[in-house]
């Protein structure tokens, strides 16, 4: 008597309880997969627009709408923009990687001691302000070297990093139809479409519109409160 009555509660609290709450978690994975998300930032390939411990939000509904879990498109209603930042699928291992685009489909991109030249065009450079700079740690401001690209579609700062061995000559190489060409903003110190190349547009997962959180791993991951649900835009 006892078994049957212990059967038929967990039959209840299975009706009940656990259904319902399987059914509400199920529904929330899915709207985070296919309507929003966040993603970390454990590398400083994006410095000095994002920081090491930034959490940004990626607006997946920016471009198409996706079944849910996977790449697979359901409707498309715009492609990247060249100079927004973008969540995609790494070409070479999988891995989900947060780049600025640099080059559209068709577009031929050179780099030249780290000037970039698009369509035969050098873009130009200019002094970035300081205050854009405030949120780096000293070293950081010591050893590199900073300014505001004039990238057709959004200026946005840049920098580089004279002392270390990098890829500051590239090209001339036209993108395939159908892909993106990918860059940090830290361009001596990105692993980007230079080294595993263009990005298909299937790929990518979505705009990368805010800073939602932010914590400076270097102060025991205390809050950098100031960046805290901040555009990425400029």
């Amino acid at each position: 008597m006892k078994i049957s009555n212990l059967r038929q509660s967990g039959r209840l609290w299975w009706r009940e309880e656990i259904r319902s709450l399987l059914v509400l978690a199920l529904v929330v994975c899915s709207l985070r997969s296919s309507l929003a998300d966040w993603n970390d930032v454990p590398t400083g390939s994006m410095k000095p627009t994002i920081l090491e411990g930034d959490r940004v939000v990626v607006n997946k509904l920016a471009y198409d709408l996706k079944v849910p879990f996977t790449t697979w498109h359901l409707a498309q209603w715009g492609d990247p923009r060249r100079g927004e930042i973008v969540v995609f699928y790494s070409p070479r291992d999988g891995q989900r990687l947060v780049k600025r685009v640099v080059g559209l489909p068709g577009d031929q991109i050179e780099l030249r001691n780290n000037v970039l030249v698009l369509n035969g065009h050098p873009v130009s450079y200019e002094p970035l302000e300081e205050f854009r700079l405030r949120d780096l740690a000293a070293a950081d401001r010591a050893d590199h070297l900073y300014a505001q690209e004039q990238l057709p579609g959004g200026p946005h700062a840049v920098a580089t990093w004279p002392a270390v061995s990098a890829r500051r000559d590239f090209g001339p190489y036209q993108v395939p139809s159908g892909h993106y060409f990918m860059m940090g903003d830290n361009r001596d110190n990105s692993f980007d479409s230079r080294y595993f190349g263009p990005v298909d547009r299937q790929r990518i997962l979505g705009r990368a519109t805010a800073v939602a959180l932010s914590f400076d791993h270097q102060s025991s991951w205390m809050p950098r409160w100031h960046r805290w649900f901040t555009s990425l835009a400029g």
